[in-house]
């Protein structure tokens, strides 16, 4: 079955960076989109940026220029390297296929 583990979160200070990974299993990781998304305490989830499986890459407005999208379909990975953060990117950030979602991992970013 479809199983995602996200890593790599944690506290920054703002302007800070981190770099998430999903490692992905169960399905054939190649052919297919990738996506991550974000929730902030009290609001909805959001997406946040896709990479295709041919490597196009698109992102929200609210991230465009410090995030960037990646994926490594040798080893069934896909990272969000985040930089410049803001207090308001604060959030659970999960990786999803395939309309399955992973357990996610938290950001602080602290002001």
């Amino acid at each position: 079955q479809v199983q995602l583990v996200e890593s790599g979160g944690g506290l920054v200070q703002a302007g800070g960076s981190l770099r998430l990974s999903c490692a992905a299993s169960g399905f054939v990781f190649s052919i297919n989109t990738m996506d991550w998304y974000r929730q902030a305490p009290g609001k909805q989830r959001e997406w946040v940026a896709g990479i295709g499986s041919g490597g196009s890459r698109n992102y929200a407005e609210s991230v465009k220029g410090r995030f960037a999208i990646s994926r490594d379909n040798a080893k069934n990975t896909v990272d969000l390297q985040m930089n410049s953060l803001k207090p308001e990117d604060t959030a659970v950030y999960y990786c999803r296929t395939l309309n399955r979602w992973g357990q996610g991992t938290q950001v602080t970013v602290s002001s």
